[in-house]
């Protein structure tokens, strides 16, 4: 799998996930102070997963109808790096390839997930 961090993502999940093997591209190195529609054109463009801690992007997705290859949204009820990096570890390991084109909201007490049915025209 391929993901793209957003600026708000934690340095730590970004190692764990190139340590692990993922390519990540870190927006905060590559795209510092773009807009969340940038961000998520590069996403696209490289059909890559978007892991993020902005609740913004649910309302790209759902309400503006902008298409997504995934998102993975980080709502953690522990703001420490360690825990954040917990929560993704344990969702690739539970559902894995799924991130791919749903919607994946995960916190200590689970995750949903929710399928992204918008193409682009």
């Amino acid at each position: 799998m391929k993901f793209v961090a957003d600026e708000n993502i934690e340095t730590a999940i970004i190692i764990f996930l190139r340590e692990k093997g993922y390519d990540v591209i870190n927006i905060k190195e590559s795209y510092r102070g773009v807009t969340d529609e940038r961000v998520l054109k590069v996403a696209n463009q490289e059909n890559r997963i978007l892991i993020t801690n902005d609740k913004d992007f649910g309302e790209l997705i759902f309400f503006q109808k902008r298409i997504s290859s995934g998102i993975l949204l980080i709502r953690s009820f522990v703001e420490t790096s360690s825990a954040k990096v917990k929560l993704v570890k344990n969702v690739i390991e539970q559902i894995g390839e799924r991130l791919k084109e749903n919607f994946v909201v995960v916190s200590e007490s689970g995750y949903r997930i929710r399928p992204l049915k918008t193409k682009e025209v």
